[in-house]
């Protein structure tokens, strides 16, 4: 894994910190030992764990500085791309977020063994959390991979990002109608839509995309909404 990590970050133009390789190689391995017995991710092979897990999640980089800024990564999953962000980032500060304790929990075994002291890791469901003062409009960075539709995502994501700040949202290159369907909820919650920005993953030939929105104004009292309301009359 470490030679196809290092490569592939070298093709995207990334230079890593000392022992980012070393530690993402450990992270996919303790991730497909894990998912011998606990459903956290459909990828199994080393090389494509590499490409559509690592590589995908580190493109993200090409899209702002993230040097000392914070991040909170929405229905995190097995932890991307918050996780591989900041062991890209060492100065990133991370929280990854998830409605599944137990995937929580071993987000948590997985960032002791990976020897990262500094990234939070919340069980919570996200239109809740960000009702909290503690997390609403403070974040630099909200991040959200494969996890709804895109006008349902920005309720989830936008109100954790501070004016000024970035949701960063993981899709495929075919999302445009997408896009359309969430320009009024991106303009609503006090987001900007800012150009797409696309990438190929090194090795997999695969073009994915991310949409990038900007925070101009806080997100208004009253949002997000209960999961069942966002899901069934959606912005």
């Amino acid at each position: 894994m470490k030679q196809r990590i290092s490569d592939g970050l070298a093709a995207l133009g990334l230079t890593p910190p000392s022992g980012a390789v070393e530690a993402l190689a450990e992270y996919g391995r303790l991730l497909l030992e894990q998912n011998q017995v606990m459903n956290l991710t459909a990828i199994t092979e080393p090389d494509q764990v590499v490409d559509l897990h690592f590589l995908d999640s580190a493109a993200l980089l090409g899209t702002a500085n993230f040097q000392g800024k914070t991040l909170i990564d929405v229905g995190t999953g097995a932890g991307f791309p918050g996780l591989p962000l900041r062991l890209l980032e060492p100065s990133l500060r991370v929280t990854l977020v998830d409605s599944l304790g137990k995937r929580i929990h071993w987000l948590e075994e997985l960032c002791t063994a990976l020897h990262v002291e500094d990234t939070t890791c919340l069980h919570a469901r996200a239109e809740e959390l960000s009702l909290n003062r503690a997390y609403r409009d403070t974040f630099d960075f909200a991040t959200a991979r494969a996890v709804a539709p895109l006008n349902l995502l920005c309720e989830l994501c936008l109100p954790y990002v501070k004016p000024g700040g970035y949701f960063l949202s993981m899709k495929s290159v075919d999302c445009q109608a997408e896009l359309d369907s969430a320009k009024t909820a991106i303009q609503h919650l006090g987001g900007r839509l800012l150009p797409v920005y696309d990438y190929t993953i090194p090795g997999a030939g695969i073009t994915h995309r991310v949409v990038l929105v900007e925070k101009i104004a806080p997100t208004p009292k009253g949002y997000p909404r209960r999961w069942a309301k966002i899901q069934k009359t959606p912005l």
